[in-house]
């Protein structure tokens, strides 16, 4: 077996379950004086903490992660940066469960989950704003009170604030006493634009929402809803979202476009290989709590075994592998004879000839 690494004092991020005291750190941490933000904290807004069921989704998903210690160097290396870590490898590696184990090892909230498709902008993930439903339900107010308009009092215009809400992205960039994690999702299949687009962003750690800031001088501070909450009623003044403490932001790609080097420069960046035979045997103890090493496992190292020589011929995930010794250990699939079906049910390839 693979021998666990010894946790290092810089360590903030270790993949072992919550630590108070690392997150601590984590809060109060120096960053360098180019990714220091000043944004300043709705006192009425909190940002929801390690209860519900929006948490219990990213707790259970993080939970049984299995980082190495080279990822870990990584990750920490981007947390005292206060820079993206962009995390490359084939689907079904792990990119994305990595954003949900931090997020649980360092009890920060639910993941902001972005998904990222090919017709994806950046406003997106900033903000959503309902113009026509605005529009709409002023001419609803006319046709309620038709003489109610007069050039000495014309009809009233709903507040912009029931029709705009932010982002994943733009939630995740409030000012708050500690950084939410924000997932970007399969960024290498966005519009060739947005990873240039994010990068004004990245350096800001904030952005302007222009219908706002064009209502300045009348409304000065706006309430709108989250990402996690439509009526959750942050203030935002100036139309003005600034960061204080820089999220963690992660952006996971398939390999499947290059992106420009100075998006590259401004990311820490990870690539995730396919787990071997130790590492796989501690992942399948930490999801199913099964330890497959012993002389009377060797079903499951049979099942690891084909699992890899499979991986030859074509991509497959991990969650696979678990699915099929989860099968095993509800009783499913156990004739012999069905070895080869049971094989080619559960370990489909996600790339190649046969997929």
């Amino acid at each position: 077996m693979e021998a666990q690494a010894v946790a290092k004092d810089w360590w903030l991020y270790r993949g072992a379950g919550p630590g108070e005291e690392r997150r601590t750190r984590l809060e109060a941490g120096t960053p360098p004086p180019w990714r220091d933000f000043t944004g300043v904290p709705d006192p009425a807004y909190g940002p929801p903490g390690c209860s519900g069921e929006a948490w219990e989704r990213t707790r259970r998903r993080g939970e049984g992660y299995v980082p190495d210690e080279a990822e870990k160097d990584v990750v920490n290396t981007a947390l005292h940066l206060r820079r993206p870590l962009l995390i490359t490898g084939k689907p079904g590696v792990g990119k994305s469960t990595l954003a949900y184990s931090i997020a649980t090892d360092l009890a920060l909230g639910p993941v902001l989950h972005w998904p990222i498709t090919s017709r994806t902008v950046l406003r997106d993930g900033l903000y959503l704003y309902d113009a026509i439903g605005r529009l709409q339900e002023a001419g609803l107010e006319q046709v309620r009170a038709p003489g109610a308009r007069t050039a000495e009092a014309p009809a009233a215009v709903p507040s912009i604030a029931r029709y705009l809400r932010l982002g994943p992205l733009g939630t995740a960039l409030l000012p708050q006493r500690r950084p939410r994690v924000l997932l970007v999702d399969e960024i290498d299949k966005s519009d060739i634009d947005l990873p240039g687009d994010l990068l004004t962003v990245f350096e800001d750690g904030g952005f302007t929402i222009p219908e706002l800031a064009r209502l300045a001088k009348e409304e000065p501070t706006v309430a709108i809803g989250t990402d996690d909450d439509p009526d959750a009623g942050v203030a935002v003044t100036q139309g003005r979202v600034q960061c204080r403490h820089f999220p963690v932001v992660i952006l996971t790609s398939n390999g499947e476009r290059d992106f420009p080097p100075a998006f590259l420069r401004r990311c820490v960046r990870l690539h995730l290989d396919a787990p071997g035979p130790e590492k796989l045997a501690r992942i399948v103890r930490g999801r199913l709590g099964v330890d497959i090493t012993g002389e009377d496992a060797a079903e499951y190292q049979d099942l690891v075994r084909s699992f890899l020589e499979r991986a030859e011929d074509g991509d497959l995930a991990t969650d696979q592998l678990l699915n099929a010794i989860q099968l095993r250990l509800a009783g499913a699939w156990s004739a012999p004879a069905d070895r080869d079906r049971f094989l080619a049910t559960v370990m489909q390839h996600l790339t190649g000839p046969t997929a």
